[in-house]
């Protein structure tokens, strides 16, 4: 967990006192609609997604997190309220839960930690931001291309079908937008 701050051992050993690590298999539910979202998950292998299925049952993928990533269901965690977001397993993953209390904790008494947390949610502000923008205002292609330029390893780790519902549009066009992008090489 340590990977972008310093920490001493000590200070490590006690997150750690704090946190319960999960393995989840592939397509493992990590939170389920409408369950209260009560940890943040830090991934240290794997990969999730959290995602939102309409009333027809198409799935919406809002976020996808990898190793040294964090992912919850932020509105549930602070509210809360039951959960709006699924999030489950792409891969055998494992991830590194800390209650919201004990995040807490380690964020009132660890500078350093509080600080990460600070950096990390303007940075995902930043890109929810920059996504709403890309998503109005460009073309299809242009979003497959942003996401490539923007994440190029979780092009080849995550299934297309996921990809298209991430950028807003149907795999079909996701196809026919990939084929064009490698044709132009």
């Amino acid at each position: 967990m340590d990977r972008k701050i310093e920490l001493s051992p000590e200070q490590s050993d006690w997150i750690k006192s704090l946190s319960v690590v999960k393995k989840l298999r592939k397509h493992q539910y990590l939170l389920q609609e409408g369950n209260i979202c009560t940890h943040h998950a830090f991934v240290t292998k794997g990969c999730l997604r959290s995602y939102s299925v309409d009333c027809d049952g198409k799935e919406h993928v809002v976020k996808f997190a990898v190793e040294h990533w964090w992912i919850a269901d932020r509105d549930s965690l602070v509210s809360g309220e039951p959960a709006k977001l699924n999030i489950d397993a792409i891969e055998d993953s494992e991830a590194v839960l800390l209650s919201k209390q004990n995040f807490d904790l380690v964020c009132q008494k660890i500078p350093v930690f509080n600080g990460m947390v600070n950096d990390l949610l303007q940075s995902a502000y930043n890109a929810s931001q920059n996504r709403v923008l890309a998503n109005i205002s460009l073309s299809s292609c242009e979003k497959y291309e942003y996401f490539l330029q923007r994440y190029p390893d979780l092009a080849v780790r995550i299934p297309l079908s996921m990809i298209a519902s991430y950028l807003g549009m149907s795999p079909e066009t996701l196809s026919r937008v990939r084929n064009q992008v490698v044709s132009r090489g």
